[in-house]
C-alpha cells in the first residue's frame, strides 16, 4: 500500500486538495479532523488537567486552548506531548483499516509534516502550495482571522519555499480548481507506475 503524506502552509488550500484525492479512490485521514475528535473525547480531562478552565461541557474551549498556548512555545511543546501520540493511535488504527480493506494507496493529511513527523516514512510527500498574496487573502478572509493571528500561525510552520523544495511533489492552487484537480492526477499516475521510486 502506498502511503502518501500530504502537507502545506495554511491558507494553501490542503482541505480543498485533500478532497480531490479521496473523489480519485484514495482513503484519507485528516490529522485536522482527528484533534477536533479528540478534543470532543479521550484528549478532555488530559487537556483539563494541564489547562485548567480551557473545557466545557465534555469538550475542548479551542478559544480558550488557544489563549494559554499562542505565542507560548513551552506551553505549545506541553500541549503537542499530549495530542500526538493520541493522533499517532488513531492513524494507525486508519492505516490497519485502509490496508485490510485492499487499498491501493493511502492520504495523510497532516499539517505540521515536516514539523511533527519523518518524511521518510511516506511513499512520497505531497506539498500544497500558492502564492503568498492568494494564502495571505484566503487566511485573512476566516471568520476571527487577523494579521497577528496569521503572521503567529506562519512563525509555527516551516516556511512554504521550505516545503517546496522537500516535496516529492507540489500541487499549486493558485490557479484554481481544475488546474490542481489535473495535478492530483498526475501525482496518482506517476506513484502508481511500474517501478515508481522516491526521487529524495
Amino acid at each position: 500500500m502506498i502511503v502518501l503524506g500530504l502537507t502545506g502552509s495554511v491558507g494553501m488550500g490542503k482541505s480543498t486538495t485533500a478532497q480531490m484525492f479521496v473523489e480519485e479512490g484514495v482513503p484519507m485521514f485528516d490529522a485536522d479532523a482527528a484533534v477536533h475528535q479528540l478534543y470532543a473525547g479521550e484528549a478532555v480531562p488530559l487537556i483539563e488537567r494541564e489547562f485548567p478552565g480551557t473545557t466545557r461541557n465534555g469538550t475542548v474551549d479551542r478559544e480558550k486552548l488557544s489563549a494559554h498556548v499562542v505565542g507560548k512555545p513551552q506551553a505549545l511543546s506541553k500541549l503537542e506531548k499530549l495530542i500526538h501520540p493520541l493522533v499517532g493511535k488513531l492513524r494507525a488504527q486508519f492505516m490497519a483499516d485502509a490496508e485490510k480493506s485492499g487499498a491501493k494507496a493511502v492520504l495523510l493529511d497532516i499539517p505540521l509534516l515536516f514539523e511533527t513527523c519523518d518524511p521518510g516514512k511516506f511513499h512520497a510527500v505531497i506539498v500544497v502550495s500558492a502564492p503568498h498574496d492568494i494564502q495571505r487573502a484566503r487566511v485573512l478572509a476566516r471568520p476571527g482571522m487577523t494579521p497577528e493571528k496569521f503572521e503567529a500561525i506562519l512563525k509555527r510552520q516551516l516556511p512554504d519555499s521550505e516545503k517546496r523544495a522537500r516535496a516529492d511533489f507540489v500541487i499549486d492552487t493558485g490557479q484554481g480548481l481544475e488546474f490542481a484537480r489535473k495535478q492530483v492526477k498526475e501525482v496518482l499516475a506517476e506513484v502508481f507506475s511500474p517501478g515508481w521510486t522516491r526521487k529524495k
